[in-house]
């Protein structure tokens, strides 16, 4: 019996929405020995460090940096303005609002979901109807995913602040921005949003394992008037400490804490409104790929509508469960790892291709090709002219 032939070795593609893949700059940047971490260039480090993270979510107010995933900083983020017995609205494009409303509710709140399925952005005549049916303001925070990482599904987050002023209403605005930090527009402060939450292995870059609330004035009076705030969580002294330590309740993440400089330092070069343009043109030569795909009839993008399209993440759908083994297929014979139909129904019919943070034309090229590669293999019924259609749209 022969083995068949593998084309996987040589350097790995991860192309799945997070962890996405680290510069070499910020993996050099974490290879040295740990520093001291009560003196010297680490603590002097910080607080540009703060100045620059706060650059990227566009707002002129505060971070608090936890040592945690995106899960920790949903958790930061309600623990510190939501009191158990109080009612968050959770208008739900995807599996991650409905995390973040499981969370809520595992600190005593109430969530009431408003679920638009896994392939519709949100309907914001539903939640007008439900904010202004709150005549008591029972509602004290509106938990907004800008981009479900799940179903790539990009919200518009300014039309629901929009939405609130106009209702008069004074739910806090709180904006998950774990996808879409760095990769797709977001302006905390021009935006009007109250709470962002964000993490570090996406577009920021840098290996999963520190996340970042910010928050503007109003969130912190509803923080001053919380009965009691978790010490741990509590974003208060993390956001204007005393001590170096009180960044971080305890020791530092002192690694994360150079890659993420050195990612900084890579997207402030470039300036983040190109970082988003590339991310976008990018995206374009992804969809424009996907949709001549289409015209086989077994392949589907699962956002119809472009300008609800995530430039980070594309969510994508093959008939007769074929999504696992095409992801099957590009890693053990390509070297390319594509992201599952998380929280998908149809769970192997559905895959995610990650194109966020340190990406290049080249590289989604390449990506590109290797998908049309595996659906050769298996023989998925495709249109033709994929590739083709992908470099115009990035030659143009």
């Amino acid at each position: 019996m022969t083995n068949q032939l593998s084309l996987a070795q040589g350097r790995e593609y991860l192309a799945i929405p997070g962890p996405s893949v680290m510069p070499d700059a910020v993996l050099q940047a974490m290879h040295r020995p740990s520093p001291n971490i009560y003196d010297g260039a680490l603590i002097e480090m910080m607080p540009a460090l703060t100045r620059d993270l706060c650059r990227v979510a566009r707002t002129d107010h505060n971070v608090a940096i936890y040592i945690s995933n995106g899960h920790g900083t949903w958790e930061a983020a309600l623990s510190n303005v939501i009191a158990p017995g109080e009612t968050v609205l959770a208008p739900a494009s995807g599996r991650f609002t409905h995390g973040w409303a499981e969370m809520a509710e595992g600190l005593g709140a109430k969530a009431e979901l408003i679920d638009f399925g896994a392939s519709s952005a949100w309907d914001l005549d539903r939640i007008a109807e439900t904010l202004h049916a709150d005549t008591a303001h029972e509602i004290k925070a509106v938990l907004a995913v800008h981009v479900d990482t799940s179903t790539s599904i990009r919200n518009d987050i300014p039309a629901l602040r929009a939405l609130l002023d106009d209702l008069n209403h004074p739910a806090l605005l709180m904006a998950d921005c774990i996808a879409s930090m760095g990769c797709d527009r977001f302006e905390m402060d021009a935006w009007g949003v109250d709470i962002a939450v964000t993490a570090c292995q996406k577009g920021l870059m840098t290996p999963a394992g520190t996340g970042f609330v910010f928050f503007n004035d109003k969130a912190q009076a509803k923080r001053a008037a919380m009965p009691r705030v978790s010490r741990y969580w509590d974003w208060e002294p993390r956001a204007n400490p005393e001590l170096f330590y009180q960044y971080f309740n305890g020791t530092a993440p002192t690694h994360h804490l150079y890659g993420l400089r050195a990612a900084l330092d890579l997207i402030h070069a470039e300036g983040i409104e190109t970082v988003w343009t590339r991310h976008q043109r990018l995206a374009q030569a992804i969809w424009a790929a996907c949709e001549v795909w289409a015209q086989g009839g077994a392949f589907h993008l699962n956002v119809t509508d472009p300008a609800y399209r995530s430039h980070a993440v594309t969510a994508l759908r093959l008939t007769e469960g074929r999504g696992t083994p095409l992801r099957n297929y590009t890693e053990n014979q390509l070297g390319l790892t594509l992201g599952i139909g998380l929280g998908m129904e149809d769970w192997d019919g559905c895959f995610r291709l990650g194109h966020m943070g340190h990406v290049n034309a080249q590289m989604i090229m390449a990506l590109l090709g290797s998908v049309e590669t595996a659906m050769a293999a298996l023989d998925i019924p495709r249109g033709s002219g994929a590739l083709e259609a992908a470099a115009a749209t990035l030659a143009a």
